[in-house]
């Protein structure tokens, strides 16, 4: 969604004809990602909702938008030099 509404405004910025079908574009992933579909995932094999994606990559339920709690410090991965 966030690359879609990019593409909107910044098409709606250049104030131009290439500027105008740029925001058309954009309103392609803008519209997806509100809708939880995906209109290229026949493309490569899979289902166009979102939901049916999720559960054929193995991921089922909703993913959460706000981050991971944060970990403990025994919990945190080492990073060696």
């Amino acid at each position: 969604m966030l690359a879609g509404a990019s593409l909107v405004v910044g098409g709606l910025a250049r104030r131009s004809g290439s500027g105008r079908v740029m925001a058309l574009l954009g309103l392609l992933p803008l519209v997806e990602g509100a809708f939880d579909v995906c209109v290229l995932g026949p493309l490569f094999g899979l289902p166009i909702q979102g939901e049916a994606i999720r559960r054929k990559a193995g991921r089922i339920g909703e993913d959460s938008l706000l981050p991971h709690p944060p970990l403990f410090p025994s919990d945190r991965p080492l990073l060696l030099h």
